[in-house]
């Protein structure tokens, strides 16, 4: 529970299963990358292929996340059977990025997560992440394709979606199928993004 401890990291990584695992951390539980800045974009090997399943999250800041150090990209992440609960954890799924790391996220596939405590949002995109200085660059990230079903969520925090895209970097094709989020303040704050695809979704007893 020390800073900066995520639990595991692939990177620059291809086919990767991470099953039957119990994460309990002070930082990211899982934390999926490609190379920081100039790094990145250097090696240019995305990480992509990756299946999570059978696993359970406590603490962490996410429970499966994107970033920030996506530089070369991440697609087709999978995440499956799943169970996180604590009010230590923040986020149950997490994209993070700037325009100095740049990358892309495309293809996430959230399905079967029971979720019992969680923090701040269910889910959240952050193109504006940054805890060190000026975090503001000429490299646009793009997020597309998110998909989160049958996920149920018992105390959802402060958001049930979070979503902060870029006027130029609008982040696309969201979708919540089946999902039913009890105990949110705010079901959603979704800036510069495509609508949210609500399908057979219910947050706090209000179907979307």
């Amino acid at each position: 529970h020390g800073p900066n401890n995520d639990g595991c990291d692939p990177e620059y990584s291809k086919n990767v299963h991470i099953t039957n695992c119990l994460f309990n951390t002070g930082d990211d539980c899982i934390a999926i990358k490609s190379g920081r800045n100039e790094d990145g974009r250097r090696v240019n090997i995305p990480s992509e292929n990756i299946v999570v399943e059978n696993c359970e999250m406590k603490d962490g800041h996410g429970g499966v996340v994107m970033g920030s150090e996506i530089s070369a990209g991440v697609r087709n992440v999978y995440v499956r059977n799943c169970k996180m609960d604590s009010p230590n954890l923040d986020r149950v799924i997490r994209i993070k990025t700037n325009t100095l790391r740049g990358g892309f996220v495309d293809g996430v596939y959230v399905k079967d997560v029971e979720v019992g405590a969680v923090k701040e949002a269910v889910l959240k995109v952050n193109t504006h992440y940054g805890i060190y200085a000026n975090q503001e660059g000429e490299f646009m990230p793009s997020i597309k394709n998110i998909y989160l079903k049958n996920v149920t969520v018992e105390n959802g925090g402060e958001y049930g979606v979070l979503i902060k895209g870029r006027e130029k970097a609008i982040v696309e094709n969201v979708n919540l199928e089946d999902v039913i989020i009890k105990g949110v303040e705010k079901p959603e704050s979704v800036e510069y993004s495509e609508n949210v695809n609500y399908i057979n979704t219910v947050i706090n007893d209000k179907r979307m």
